[in-house]
């Protein structure tokens, strides 16, 4: 199998940095440059990275959330022209010089969705005077496909509030497993786990489950000591129930019974995800089923070492060895790149 290597990168500001004709060079090697920006929006933050026409990286930068479905469309657009303009600063390039952008947002799951949020980048662009040549809305999970495995058919598990499993081919086609939401859905999440936890503790309070030491670390960590606090929480105060995930891991890796169960439970629901993606692509690459294929994890809950996601390892290397685990080869915004770059280099072989 080959390995996953980060390509090389140019740094082009020592291609811009003689002194004596630093501005023509500037002007004259920027002015045909295509540039392409990628995106990884969220509820928290926003992510950037600009880059030229091979790929590489001329400037990043962070600013607030753009999830369009909590902050609106135009709030969100607002923020991608923010982070737009502060890689373009710090790249001394302008808005013009970007061709094509591909922002990767949370909440970008249906078709109609993403033409809205498309339609409002475009107008708050145009309200700037710039008119990009290209703008596409992906799914986060899309661009942290990308960004994990690159141009090699692949894997990821997505672990944090939700759960979702994406894979593509050789020739990129996208397979998807999970990602309902946590009604129909997201099992093996944070949200799943913390719903659990929570009710082993109440079961516990009520006298009718077993003794659990998630319920001390509850009280401990979030004062959630009640049947009162708890309800007040859960039903009144938009408590987040994903935030109890941590603390059902803490208390298993101190050997804790009815918090190993839940591990147990998640752990094999999130082994389900790989095995149905898994023979989903087997089924679609019979000339390379044989290979072994690349799982990346991402995600609060599984991206970082823990009794939890070392007993998901173990789960998924044991019962589908045909998969091998890897830690992602860039971060999701460079995800977005790849795919940007892909659209333009197709956009120029038709032309």
């Amino acid at each position: 199998m080959p390995e996953f290597q980060e390509r090389p990168r140019t740094n082009v500001a020592v291609f811009l940095a003689f002194p004596s004709k630093s501005g023509y060079y500037r002007s004259h090697f920027m002015a045909r440059k295509q540039c392409v920006l990628g995106i990884d929006g969220g509820g928290t933050k926003t992510a950037a990275v600009l880059a030229d026409s091979y790929g590489n990286v001329l400037a990043e930068d962070v600013g607030g959330p753009s999830n369009f479905l909590m902050i609106g469309v135009e709030e969100a657009a607002a923020t991608i022209l923010a982070v737009a303009e502060g890689c373009c600063e710090k790249a001394g390039l302008s808005l013009g010089h970007i061709h094509t952008v591909i922002a990767g947002l949370t909440g970008a799951g249906r078709a109609s969705e993403r033409e809205r949020m498309e339609t409002g980048l475009k107008n708050a662009a145009e309200a700037k005077g710039v008119s990009f040549e290209r703008i596409i809305i992906e799914t986060d999970a899309r661009i942290a496909l990308e960004g994990a495995v690159g141009k090699q058919a692949g894997m990821i598990l997505i672990g944090g509030t939700g759960s979702i499993a994406l894979g593509k081919t050789h020739d990129g086609k996208v397979f998807r497993v999970g990602g309902w939401g946590r009604i129909l859905g997201d099992e093996g999440s944070g949200y799943a786990i913390g719903r659990d936890g929570l009710n082993i503790v109440t079961r516990q309070l009520d006298g009718r489950g077993k003794t659990t030491l998630l319920t001390d670390l509850l009280a401990q960590h979030m004062n959630l000591k009640t049947q009162d606090t708890i309800i007040t929480a859960v039903y009144r105060e938009n408590f987040d129930v994903a935030s109890v995930a941590p603390l059902v891991i803490e208390a298993a890796e101190q050997h804790d019974a009815e918090c190993e169960r839940i591990l147990n439970k998640a752990t094999f629901e999130l082994t389900e995800h790989v095995r149905a993606l898994t023979l989903a692509l087997e089924s679609a690459m019979r000339d390379r089923a044989r290979r072994k294929l690349p799982l990346a994890f991402i995600g609060s809950v599984i991206s970082n070492p823990s009794v939890f996601t070392k007993i998901l390892e173990h789960k998924i290397t044991f019962s589908l060895p045909q998969v091998v685990i890897i830690k992602p080869q860039h971060p999701p915004a460079y995800g977005a790149v790849l795919l940007a770059l892909n659209e333009s280099h197709q956009e120029g072989s038709e032309s």
